[in-house]
């Protein structure tokens, strides 16, 4: 049975850092969450790590919220918001850690939003005797820890939590191809085993008459340890069709943004 996706809450706390909004109980973080770096310490900043000037009573030393190194107010100039820390506010970062924290926040201002509104798919378990497809609403639960599962059939699939996914394949078809889907051939991330997609746009039949039809998910259960298998497939016949694939394409980054926190922390 998959724990309660309603469990924990938030708390605001102080670092050294600034005001972070974080789950009270850390059991019940957000799986894209990135721990907060340690700060070189002061004693060893005696110059920018980056353009390596000295500091001294006019050139102040500064640390970036996101590497914790010290730079110089020239090259730690940049406040940007940092969801991924749960900065309430923007923080000073470093040229590079800026660069790659505005990429991010395109997937919390744009994807998160898609899955947190949900997309219609054909649901099935391959692993299952009857193997029925039922209609449903996949969508990510508030806390961001399970996929949701809202469907109008008369079964009714548990939250899968998200990290618990060992595996997961963007499935695709011939553009006019009625028969089954197929895992796309594709490199795969060295931190996760998926296909790298970066867009909805990039599922389009731009290529060979292939399009993404639907996901593979190979997810672990908590409790028993057992390994359960589950698709979700884009119906030729759903109203919506571009958010669906919008949905396949955000769970893609959802997965690979949740493998490099586990990175992050040692997991």
């Amino acid at each position: 049975m998959a724990t309660n996706p309603n469990q924990g809450g938030k708390k605001l706390v102080r670092s050294k850092s600034g005001l972070r909004m974080v789950a009270a109980n850390s059991a019940f973080r957000s799986p894209f969450e990135l721990e907060e770096p340690p700060w070189v310490p002061d004693s060893e900043c005696s110059q920018c790590m980056s353009c390596k000037a000295k500091f001294d009573f006019v050139k102040r030393k500064h640390h970036c919220r996101r590497c914790g190194k010290c730079y110089c107010d020239k090259c730690c100039q940049h406040k940007v918001a940092l969801p991924r820390l749960c900065f309430l506010d923007p923080v000073r970062l470093c040229y590079d850690c800026a660069v790659i924290t505005q990429k991010e926040n395109e997937f919390y201002d744009k994807q998160l939003k898609v899955l947190l509104h949900g997309a219609a798919f054909q649901l099935s378990c391959p692993d299952d005797m009857e193997n029925l497809s039922e209609p449903c609403l996949c969508k990510l639960s508030a806390d961001h820890r399970f996929l949701l599962f809202e469907n109008a059939g008369h079964a009714k699939h548990s939250p899968v939590e998200l990290e618990q996914v060992v595996a997961i394949q963007i499935l695709t078809a011939g553009e006019d191809s009625q028969g089954p889907s197929s895992p796309l051939s594709s490199p795969c991330s060295p931190i996760a085993p998926f296909p790298v997609i970066s867009s909805p746009d990039n599922l389009s039949p731009t290529e060979g008459n292939i399009v993404a039809n639907g996901l593979s998910i190979k997810h672990k259960e908590r409790e028993s340890g057992e390994i359960r298998h589950l698709q979700l497939i884009i119906s030729a016949t759903t109203d919506n069709r571009r958010q669906s694939l919008a949905f396949v394409g955000a769970v893609q980054k959802g997965v690979k943004f949740m493998y490099e926190a586990k990175e992050s922390r040692g997991l």
